[in-house]
């Protein structure tokens, strides 16, 4: 099955590509490796702001990392056309704006990577990390960058 299928058969709908925020491009393709540049966390109401630890729940931080995952899949389609040619989700980095004392970046980081492996199976099992910051760019409470293997 295609990826745009499982997309479809799924209701997952892919926001448009954002525009890079400062002075930098949104992806960088090197031989089969496309390195998708930091995608905040924001659905159609805007930025989705908070800190975990401090009023914003983990199944809160998890949604937003699920929506950093689907500007990530926006990118890489703009980057590659075909999201069939994507032969491996290879790294997740996410960064996590928390409390010094908030532990569950792990579980946050989980929206994305659950959401990788439901879009490209097996494919989207991949390598991370999941960090805490003190703070993101614009308040937002989740950013995450992604190395994917191309065909």
């Amino acid at each position: 099955m295609s990826v745009e299928q499982t997309l479809a058969d799924k209701g997952i709908t892919l926001p448009e590509a954002p525009m890079p925020a400062a002075n930098y491009v949104p992806f960088v393709r090197t031989g089969n490796l496309v390195f998708v540049s930091g995608q905040i966390s924001a659905d159609e109401n805007g930025l989705i702001t908070g800190k975990l630890g401090q009023g914003t729940s983990v199944e809160e931080g998890a949604a937003a990392a699920r929506r950093c995952g689907l500007a990530l899949i926006a990118q890489l389609k703009a980057a590659i056309g075909d999201l069939d040619r994507v032969t491996r989700v290879v790294k997740l980095t996410g960064f996590v704006n928390s409390t010094p004392d908030f532990t569950d970046q792990p579980k946050v980081i989980n929206g994305c990577s659950d959401l990788m492996v439901e879009v490209f199976g097996d494919a989207g099992r991949h390598s991370r990390a999941a960090v805490s910051a003190p703070s993101l760019p614009f308040g937002v409470a989740v950013e995450i960058e992604a190395i994917f293997e191309v065909a």
